[in-house]
């Protein structure tokens, strides 16, 4: 099993081996930008190394928003940020499942969503694997509760998108982390990464806000279970002056 951690994009070998990392994630550019990604410049060796690399793609995306400003540009960001992807030899791309308003019908946004992948795969598909992220919060979020998922998912699991699970993100949208593995495997078939977070906040609160995997108010135990039961890839999104003892601690107990 792969463990990790997401790190700084400027020098992401050295902070690999800062954390005695087997992966590591990075932006490409900035996340609350609309920017086309430069190529990197350790994109090499990267490419070439030992360590494993998974892309997240900028916050900003929104590929179910029924606001052609958004999606239009969204839909562009991703397929770049693929292409990005793929020079530094990364396993995937990490993308939320975005939202719509109050005002709009979900099942608009499961549609946007259809309509970007079958398009895409009808112009020869993606550079990298698409990982749908799940999300924290949000009345009207694509993949926040597991129904929503499940609508979205039936639309576009069948074009190869993989599934990033991440801990804190379920855990503030109200899933008992004891079963949320089979839940999520029954709907997707699959868990391709695992953001593995605790959380700063309480069971339910739909805050997004991560702690280190022992200091949040998720049982360390639970989290560990959770990697074992996903048999997947994990990175650890926490703060970053404590991720090497996190990374320790999950290979520790996984007996990596």
């Amino acid at each position: 099993m792969l463990i990790g951690a997401h790190v700084r994009e400027d020098d992401p070998v050295a902070s690999a081996t800062e954390r005695g990392a087997d992966i590591v994630q990075m932006f490409l550019a900035d996340p609350q930008g609309w920017k086309k990604p430069p190529t990197h410049p350790q994109a090499e060796e990267l490419r070439t190394g030992d360590v494993a690399v998974v892309v997240h793609s900028p916050y900003v995306v929104n590929l179910a928003s029924t606001n052609n400003r958004i999606r239009i540009p969204s839909r562009k960001l991703v397929v770049q940020h693929a292409e990005g992807a793929a020079e530094v030899g990364a396993i995937g791309l990490v993308v939320h499942g975005g939202h719509v308003t109050a005002k709009d019908d979900p099942a608009v946004g499961v549609d946007n969503w259809r309509k970007f992948i079958t398009r895409q795969e009808d112009e020869g598909g993606f550079a990298v694997p698409i990982f749908l992220e799940n999300t924290a919060g949000g009345d009207f979020a694509m993949a926040r509760h597991l129904d929503a998922l499940d609508r979205l998912w039936d639309a576009i699991g069948g074009f190869g998108v993989g599934f990033c699970l991440d801990t804190c993100h379920a855990f503030a949208a109200g899933h008992d982390l004891v079963d949320v593995v089979d839940k999520v495997k029954a709907i997707t078939g699959r868990i391709d990464l695992v953001h593995l977070n605790n959380s700063r906040d309480e069971f339910g609160s739909g805050q997004d806000r991560h702690a280190n995997v022992t200091d949040g108010t998720i049982p360390p135990e639970q989290l560990v279970a959770v990697c074992a039961a996903a048999g997947a890839p994990v990175v650890v999104e926490t703060p970053a002056e404590g991720q090497a003892d996190d990374v320790a601690y999950l290979r520790e107990r996984l007996g990596q």
